[in-house]
């Protein structure tokens, strides 16, 4: 699968150093970004049209971060060059029968200039002693998570991405929010900076297939820079690495999880999340050491797509994969099914197949939205082409291409659903503590704290109603009962903070004004 739109490996050594030159240039925060602002005073000198730098400007930040790396800008150069050399401006502009390598950078006006007068400023303060000695410069980003009283000090013209800016209003905002109500014991832990910056996400679900033994291991497979495997306790303590919160899990379930690393030009976009098959039958007696829904449910959370692998030989739903499933729940718009080994079957069979799997995964889903289904032998051999005919044949190919092209899409919809999951994350963490607070009031002040605690967990339906109602939201926002029921009981509600407004109002102005106003800062700066 061709998803590497990187440039770099298109682009001579000669034409990078030049690109680097001018890159550091525009590069006004020397942060490793070209932001909206930097773009609008270095592209005006190529002298296009503001038409055709908006284009410019839209195909290179074709992820929306709002910023271009080094990659980027070299494709906007690129995509300068060619504007300028009368090509017009589509998404296969810098396809293959574009000659990357040999393609001149463009001119730009009064740039050399402008270089030749910062390489005498830079040799004039070069020396160290003369100007104090040399100082250590941290990225803005370095902050945000040491404390919210040091974050609140960061000015905003030092958030030089939307991610950035998300960290942010995560640390002054949110993160105060979730802390005072428990939120990362009820729901989800505490998010990191390495939460923020991982690439994205594919999980994948299956039915355990095979007479075999199921290995029973979660692996995550990344990029790196050589083969190598490193052990599931190695990695969840890793700053770097978005799985610290699959400790909360414990010994016996790191145990089953590992990391497998490798270079390739596909997982230098996304990692990909294989986890063991799904348990069926007299197997499902035998108890997982570790909550396995739990962790199907916390890499859903974090994922921007879940495929959901059937086997036409095998499309009963056990009791386990019910679960799983059901375990989903809030993230339907991610999930995509896959009927894999489908040549093995002929077209008639195939239809009674399809309708009984489409009627399986509406009593377990239980939506009315029809669910993307992709149809194919998603492997590396030829399709069967006596069983599944030439009709087969061609419909096969076409739902490769579709899926693949699914796959092609996550790195550019990253930032936007980096901001969804944010979005979802601060309304349920609002509800989480209208829930907790309510369950304080509840309590008596004096005697009888022990009936009133059990009582209330006892009807916990009917206190949820009771919130719901108070304070008008959605009942599906709300977490799931039995869930939340069995965290709740190894609490002592008495001991929980009452209502605090203003960390309410916080969150509030975070939804209705931080977010669409900082998503409206780093939109195309053309307009």
């Amino acid at each position: 699968m061709e998803i590497d739109s990187s440039p770099i490996s298109k682009c001579s050594k000669e034409h990078q150093m030049i690109y680097q030159e001018w890159f550091s240039y525009a590069d006004s925060d020397g942060d490793g970004r070209i932001t909206g602002t930097d773009a609008l005073k270095f592209f005006a000198m190529s002298n296009l049209p503001r038409e055709d730098l908006k284009q410019v400007w839209a195909m290179a930040d074709s992820k929306r971060q709002g910023f271009l790396g080094f990659k980027e800008f070299i494709s906007a150069m690129q995509l300068i060059s060619l504007a300028k050399g009368g090509h017009a401006l589509t998404k296969d502009t810098l396809s293959n029968e574009v000659d990357l390598e040999n393609l001149k950078p463009p001119v730009m006006e009064r740039l050399d200039k402008l270089l030749a007068k910062k390489k005498k400023r830079s040799h004039k303060t070069s020396d160290p002693e003369q100007n104090g000695g040399s100082q250590l410069q941290l990225s803005p980003s370095a902050h945000w998570f040491t404390s919210s009283k040091s974050a609140k000090k960061v000015p905003l013209s030092s958030v030089t991405s939307i991610i950035d800016g998300l960290k942010k209003l995560y640390v002054q905002k949110l993160k105060p929010l979730e802390v005072t109500y428990h939120y990362n014991d009820f729901v989800s832990p505490l998010l990191t900076n390495s939460d923020f910056e991982a690439k994205p996400m594919v999980m994948l679900l299956g039915a355990h297939i095979g007479p075999e033994p199921t290995t029973d291991r979660f692996v995550v497979v990344m990029n790196g820079p050589d083969d190598r495997s490193i052990p599931g306790n190695t990695i969840a303590v890793q700053a770097d690495m978005p799985f610290s919160g699959l400790t909360t899990f414990g010994t016996s379930f790191l145990s089953k999880f590992e990391c497998s690393q490798m270079p390739h030009p596909l997982l230098e976009h996304m990692t990909f999340v294989d986890t063991p098959g799904v348990l069926s039958g007299e197997k499902q007696r035998t108890q997982r050491s570790y909550e396995f829904t739990g962790v199907t449910s916390w890499f859903a959370s974090k994922c921007d797509l879940i495929l959901l692998l059937f086997d036409p030989h095998k499309l009963d739903i056990s009791d386990e994969f019910k679960r799983v499933i059901s375990s989903l729940r809030g993230h339907d718009d991610k999930i995509r099914v896959v009927l894999n080994k489908a040549d093995q079957v002929d077209t008639q069979q195939l239809m009674r197949i399809y309708g009984a799997l489409m009627w399986s995964l509406g009593k377990v889903l239980n939506t009315p939205e029809v669910m993307r289904v992709y149809i194919g032998s998603f492997n590396d051999k030829p399709v069967n082409e006596v069983v599944a005919g030439p009709l087969g044949k061609e419909l096969f190919e076409r739902e490769q291409e579709d899926l693949l092209s699914d796959l092609k899409d996550i790195p550019k919809k990253a930032c936007d659903r980096r901001i969804n999951e944010f979005v979802k994350r601060a309304r349920a963490a609002k509800i989480h503590a209208y829930i907790i607070s309510h369950l304080k009031k509840e309590m008596p002040a004096m005697m009888g704290k022990t009936k009133a605690q059990q009582r209330l967990i006892d009807n916990l339906e009917d206190e949820f109603a009771k919130v719901q109602r108070e304070h008008h939201l959605p009942a599906g926002d709300f977490p799931n009962v039995e869930q939340f029921r069995e965290v709740l009981s190894g609490y002592n509600i008495d001991k929980f903070e009452k209502l605090k407004s203003q960390k309410i109002q916080a969150v509030d102005d975070l939804l209705g004004y931080d977010i669409p106003k900082l998503l409206k800062s780093f939109q195309n700066p053309y307009g």
